[in-house]
């Protein structure tokens, strides 16, 4: 973390519009503290910065400084499984996104974000012969709407991240969960990275992202970054998740069509160190400027 953690402040801070977030490696207390790490960090997005037991009146500090600094409070993770075929876990699951949706919603995030889940018992987030059923499709549909018709949000939306292992597993999937949920607050978290199943698709990314923006861009509320390899000397595709710039995602198309989009946040995930985001942010800075 060292040149984070002693206050360096990255060159490409002021240069652009992108609304570029990622996890926080320095500890805060309270709003402003919170809010000069993430300008510290080159961020003008942010994960939510306060956790589900907050009170309300913690939350309305941070909303109130995050307008004042110009941060976005991209969104509130609710990763559960709330379609598990164990009851109780499913129970626990829908209770955590309904609480995860209204902190969304009192925060002022973009959105509030899960998977659908699975049907795998030991897995939360994995292959299952019954995930891509029809009847797993509708239990999807009616799951969303409770939590949405629980909490009836008022400023954000409940969305849902493609996996390879569940709907929506691709932009003509997610048409048609918009439209089967058929709710004003459900909407679409994009993260091309996860809808990348086969070598046609991997080599090809930069079509799949263009059809992302074409077919959902009015329903995008946050972005993930993240970048691919195609592992090589396999009889069979393997993929690697890496940071931004050491794989084959198109960045240029990316960041282009995201162009269109000037208030989505573009949040980094899944690196392990302070200089792995730096690095990640400054490639993504890079191409942005290119463009």
């Amino acid at each position: 973390m060292s040149a984070l953690s002693m206050g360096h402040i990255p060159h490409f801070l002021s240069e652009n519009k992108l609304r570029l977030g990622g996890p926080l490696f320095k500890k805060y207390q309270g709003p402003e503290e919170w809010a000069r790490t993430v300008k510290a960090y080159g961020y003008s997005a942010a994960y939510c910065p306060v956790g589900l037991d907050a009170k309300l009146d913690d939350i309305k500090k941070y909303e109130q400084e995050a307008k004042k600094q110009d941060i976005i409070i991209a969104e509130v993770g609710a990763w559960s499984n709330p379609i598990s075929p164990d009851a109780k876990t499913a129970a626990e699951a829908f209770e955590k996104c309904t609480r995860s949706l209204d902190l969304a919603d009192k925060i002022g995030a973009s959105c509030c974000v899960n998977i659908a889940g699975s049907k795998n018992l030991e897995n939360w987030a994995g292959p299952h012969p019954e995930n891509f059923s029809e009847e797993t499709f509708d239990q999807i549909v009616e799951t969303t709407r409770k939590i949405i018709d629980e909490v009836r949000p008022t400023r954000t939306f409940f969305t849902l991240e493609a996996m390879p292992w569940v709907f929506p597993e691709s932009p003509d999937s997610y048409l048609r969960l918009i439209k089967a949920i058929d709710r004003k607050s459900f909407a679409v978290h994009l993260d091309p990275v996860n809808m990348v199943t086969s070598p046609a698709v991997f080599f090809r990314n930069g079509d799949l992202i263009e059809e992302c923006f074409k077919k959902l861009g009015p329903y995008i509320k946050s972005c993930h970054a993240k970048d691919l390899i195609l592992k090589q000397g396999t009889f069979m595709p393997e993929f690697k998740e890496v940071r931004p710039g050491l794989g084959a995602m198109d960045y240029r198309i990316f960041l282009s069509e995201l162009r269109k989009f000037p208030e989505v946040p573009l949040m980094m995930e899944h690196l392990q160190t302070a200089e792995e985001y730096l690095e990640g942010a400054d490639f993504i800075r890079e191409i942005e400027r290119q463009i």
